[in-house]
């Protein structure tokens, strides 16, 4: 999978199966509705119409199936026909695995996917997570030669007009930000330390024209970053806070995507077991997924101020190491008394979402990381938890999430009950709670949100992506779909516009209208 391209076209074109393998795939009432006219060119002349309609009928999806229409190199696949309300309608789950599953072999090879039009940005993400770019086997460093994917969308149902150039491309780099997410995340940290990830992050700020602000190693510490600079310096790469930056004229509120970067968590002094530690390069899930997203978006368009905030250490253990009992200042003037090192990531993420708010002006902050084991006891592997400020963004996460294929599902969010798990004789707070059975994912939200202050105006969002960063032993790339469709209102581009929760239009009179033309909000 790792030597594939992925092309997505308005039309494949036209061959024979024996030249060029097939995957038809969608619900079955969807795959009915296709004419024949516009899929025989993939499937003649060893498929008739004739078996294309047996082999429709023969499927019983519980809750997929296949069928083989020719050997092994023509195949139709079919979705569940009905997903329950806290699924997304495009089956995204059983998509990824009906490619991996039922994709005939070869180095070029076709996938129509049969949906309506509201599933094809969700379905092209999935498409994407099939198919992730790093490996090391070392046969597959030996084969040089690259294999190609074509993939179409035939859209049915209200709207079953072809999908046009503009929206292809927005596809294609939905697509490249998922992978390039799933990437880093898959790569170990001997090759994705905070120097290479730096790396990432200004190779994607030449592709767009930006340049990264850095702040780095002991000038965290000067500037007064004790979360990050206090997480990160025990490790022989010395930690840092990047930031993109996109700024167009006419820009009329500004938004920070705020991501952790643990690119591994050994637990630090509070040391992780032998059976707990295998796994921990994926904890810079948060800032892989808002670097793959902030790229897409900015080639998409973006009519706001938009600015990604990487925060980048590796915990580490060695003489220079936090202990437990320490107490660190944060960038926002907080103290916080250490009683576990292993609960790093809200160390880090407080100092990015005050840097959000003191210096880049941010009206909303939403920070995106693989925060708490406890997240997939309380959403499970599949869905985010999502813990917001907003009723409004609580909702509009939800339903970003069905639109976009990254679920999510709303976690407790009561400061007044819960903040006290934090408190500490001798400084602001700790860093740990005091029970482990009370809310344990709401409390370490609360712990970043904290930093910001309860009573902050603005609109704060925190995802957690600890289990859906990962499927089995590979990637995801989760979040970037969610973050394109979730602000998709201020994208310039009309697919993620119609895949966006936020913005709908509501009936209001000129003067309220005259008095917020100056102030567009996403809510």
């Amino acid at each position: 999978m790792a030597n594939v391209v992925l092309q997505f076209k308005v039309s494949a074109g036209d061959s024979e199966p024996q030249s060029r393998p097939v995957l038809i795939l969608g619900q079955q009432n969807n795959l009915q509705q296709v004419s024949w006219s516009h899929i025989k060119g993939k499937l003649q002349p060893v498929v008739s119409k004739e078996t294309w309609q047996a082999a429709l009928n023969a499927l019983n999806p519980n809750p997929t199936d296949s069928c083989p229409l020719y050997l092994n190199q023509a195949v139709v696949a079919a979705l569940p026909s009905r997903v329950s309300r806290h699924n997304t309608p495009a089956s995204v789950h059983f998509l990824s695995r009906l490619i991996r599953s039922c994709l005939p072999g070869g180095n070029n090879r076709c996938i129509v996917v049969v949906c309506e039009r509201s599933d094809v940005f969700a379905s092209a993400c999935a498409v994407a997570r099939a198919f992730p770019l790093f490996t090391r086997r070392s046969a597959s460093s030996r084969r040089t030669e690259k294999k190609h994917v074509t993939v179409e969308f035939v859209a049915v149902g209200n709207d079953s007009s072809p999908l046009v150039d503009v929206e292809i491309r927005c596809l294609a780099n939905a697509a490249d930000g998922v992978r390039l997410a799933a990437r880093i995340v898959d790569t170990p940290c001997n090759e994705m330390n905070t120097d290479h990830f730096l790396d990432e992050i200004k190779a994607v700020g030449s592709e767009l024209g930006i340049t990264p602000v850095i702040i780095r190693g002991e000038e965290l510490k000067q500037r007064g970053f004790g979360g990050i600079y206090g997480v990160g310096k025990a490790a022989e790469n010395p930690p840092a806070l990047a930031v993109l930056s996109h700024t167009p004229d006419g820009a009329t509120q500004t938004i920070a995507w705020v991501g952790k970067g643990i690119v591994y968590d050994t637990g630090g002094l509070s040391i992780k077991g032998k059976t707990t530690m295998p796994g921990m390069k994926r904890d810079c899930g948060g800032a892989a997924a808002v670097l793959g997203a902030f790229k897409a978006t900015i080639k998409q368009g973006f009519k706001d101020n938009l600015h990604a905030v990487f925060c980048l250490a590796e915990n580490s253990v060695g003489p220079t190491a936090t202990r437990p009992d320490d107490i660190h200042a944060l960038y926002s003037g907080k103290t916080v008394e250490i009683n576990n090192t292993d609960a790093e990531g809200r160390l880090v993420l407080a100092d990015g979402v005050v840097y959000a708010c003191k210096d880049l002006s941010a009206d909303i902050i939403l920070d995106m990381a693989t925060l708490t084991g406890a997240q997939g006891i309380s959403t499970g592997k599949y869905h985010a938890a999502v813990m917001t400020n907003s009723e409004q963004w609580e909702v509009a996460c939800v339903r970003a999430g069905r639109s976009s294929g990254d679920l999510t599902h709303p976690l407790v969010y009561c400061p007044e009950l819960h903040f006290s798990e934090f408190t500490s004789a001798v400084a602001d707070m700790k860093n740990s709670v005091a029970d482990r059975e009370n809310a344990q994912s709401s409390c370490a939200g609360l712990f970043i949100g904290s930093h910001l202050g309860f009573d902050w105006p603005g609109v704060w969002v925190h995802v957690d992506i600890a289990s859906p960063v990962h499927a089995g032993e590979r990637a995801t790339g989760f979040g970037v779909a969610l973050l394109m469709a979730l602000f998709g209102q201020a994208s310039d581009d009309s697919l993620l516009n119609q895949v966006s929760p936020l913005g709908a239009p509501c009936n209001k009179s000129e003067d309220q209208m005259e008095r917020d033309c100056k102030r567009r909000r996403l809510v």
